[in-house]
């Protein structure tokens, strides 16, 4: 019996974006988005789900130099990459956009604005560099973790999934926290499927750590929510990928 998914206690707040529109967001801010190759927008228009994420980011007396990585999903099981840069010409004054496929271009772009490239082992650069300070791997909340883990589990249908070691294991866990790693599941894009990757990382008495990476997609006969389960982020993500091919 298919056990009803629980997606209420880490689903974003907000109205999360289709690949589609975010690939229309990105590219219409972007000065040089017609520079872009046919090809690869082609090839995102099957795009199943998409991330974002901060590469590097540099800040000095109101100018703004930060990169961002851009990564879709695709029904092939395959993913492409849009590099972003966000820049400001005059201290305080409103941002510009680039968009560029290859991460050497992005590069030459970044080093066009005075931005470091390669900082070597040891030495920060001189302007800010806001990931220098590493933050706590996890925020843990002590909250019912143990059942968690074992709903978690219970809803997990694939054949793969974490065996009764691991279950008991999890049985003693005093805190945990779910993060978004990949997609943006809720809303159905024009292919009508969704993919999303969840770390579930839990705390146990003796202070270490161990991760569960849940897999929630729609790539199912009836369209309806499948939850998989896996020990390492590697398995998800492959896991991940052969779904999507198969639907491609």
């Amino acid at each position: 019996m298919s056990v009803p998914y629980e997606t209420e206690a880490y689903e974003p707040a907000e109205s999360p974006e289709s690949p589609e529109e975010h690939l229309a967001r990105l590219l219409g801010r972007a000065l040089n988005s017609f520079e872009l190759p046919d090809e690869v927008i082609r090839r995102l228009d099957c795009a199943l789900a998409h991330d974002s994420s901060l590469h590097s980011a540099y800040h000095s007396s109101g100018l703004r130099r930060e990169t961002h990585r851009h990564t879709w999903l695709l029904a092939d099981g395959s993913a492409v990459t849009l590099w972003e840069l966000v820049h400001n010409s005059t201290p305080g004054s409103a941002p510009e956009h680039e968009v560029y496929v290859d991460e050497e271009e992005l590069r030459t772009a970044a080093a066009r604005l005075g931005m470091p490239t390669d900082t070597p082992e040891g030495e920060l650069p001189a302007l800010l560099r806001l990931w220098a300070v590493p933050e706590p791997r996890h925020v843990f909340a002590s909250d019912g973790s143990a059942d968690h883990a074992r709903r978690l589990l219970r809803r997990a249908e694939n054949p793969d999934r974490p065996g009764a070691k691991t279950a008991a294991l999890l049985a003693t866990a005093t805190a945990h926290e779910i993060t978004q790693a990949f997609g943006r599941p809720g809303r159905v894009g024009r292919t009508g499927l969704n993919y999303a990757l969840y770390e579930h990382a839990f705390l146990l008495p003796d202070g270490t750590e161990i991760s569960l990476w849940e897999v929630e997609h729609t790539a199912t006969p009836d369209g309806r929510h499948m939850c998989e389960v896996y020990m390492s982020e590697e398995a998800a993500r492959e896991a991940m990928e052969r779904r999507a091919a198969r639907q491609g």
